[in-house]
C-alpha cells in the first residue's frame, strides 16, 4: 500500500482560460512518495503521538515487585538501626531468623540466642549510628545488604567509636516476611590500629 501527495499544476490563466476574470484554476495530479517518505509520515503521524502515553504505562510486574521488595528492605533497615540504638530486644528478635549466624569483626560467630543476650546485658551500648552508601543486590528470595556504619559507643565496657562496613543477608519466608538470616561486620581500618573493641551488632 502506498501513501499518494497531491501536486497542484496551473491550466487555467488569463491568457487561455476564456474567462473574463482571468482567474487561475487548478487541476490535481497523483504522484507516488518513495517508501522512506511514507515511513516517515507514519511515524509522524501515527507514533509519535502515541509514544507519550506509553511511557506513562505502569512498568511491567517484574519491576514494580523489585521496587516494593526493595522498600521492604529498606524499612526493614531502618527497623534494624532504631533497635541498635535502643537495645530493643523484643524488636530484635522479630527482626532475626532462627537460623540467624552473626560474624563479629573479631571472627566471633554469634547465633540469635547469643545476640539477643549481648543486647540483654548491655555488652555492647550504642549512642550513634549513622548509616550511608546502602546498597541493595535482590536474588530471587535473597536480598544482601552492604552499607558503611558511623559508630560510638562501647563495646564490654571499653569505648567504640569508628566506621565499619556491615553486609546483612535477609531471606523471604514462605509467609512473605523478610529476616535476617546472616551479618559480618568489617572494620575500614586494621584491628591493631584501633584502641576500641568493634561492634558486635
Amino acid at each position: 500500500m502506498s501513501i499518494h501527495t497531491i501536486v497542484t499544476k496551473r491550466f487555467d490563466v488569463a491568457s487561455n482560460s476564456g474567462l473574463t476574470s482571468g482567474t487561475p484554476m487548478f487541476r490535481f495530479r497523483l504522484c507516488r512518495l518513495p517508501m522512506c517518505v511514507t515511513t516517515f509520515l507514519f511515524a509522524a503521524l501515527f507514533v509519535a503521538p502515541v509514544a507519550p502515553i506509553l511511557a506513562q504505562l505502569p512498568h511491567p510486574p517484574h519491576h514494580r515487585r523489585k521496587h516494593m521488595e526493595r522498600e521492604q528492605i529498606v524499612e526493614l533497615e531502618d527497623e534494624w538501626q532504631r533497635a541498635a540504638l535502643a537495645a530493643d530486644v523484643p524488636a530484635m528478635d522479630k527482626l532475626l531468623s532462627d537460623d540467624y549466624l552473626g560474624i563479629t569483626a573479631t571472627g566471633e560467630v554469634l547465633t540469635k540466642a547469643q545476640q539477643l543476650d549481648h543486647m540483654r546485658n548491655r555488652e555492647l551500648v550504642l549512642t550513634k549510628l549513622d548509616i550511608s552508601e546502602l546498597k541493595i543486590k535482590l536474588i530471587g528470595n535473597i536480598a544482601i545488604v552492604t552499607s558503611l556504619a558511623q559508630v560510638e559507643g562501647s563495646s564490654d565496657g571499653e569505648p567504640l567509636q569508628g566506621a565499619y562496613r556491615y553486609t546483612r543477608v535477609y531471606q523471604r519466608l514462605a509467609s512473605g516476611s523478610w529476616k535476617i538470616t546472616n551479618f559480618e561486620v568489617t572494620p575500614t581500618t586494621p584491628l591493631h590500629h584501633r584502641s576500641a573493641n568493634p561492634a558486635k551488632s
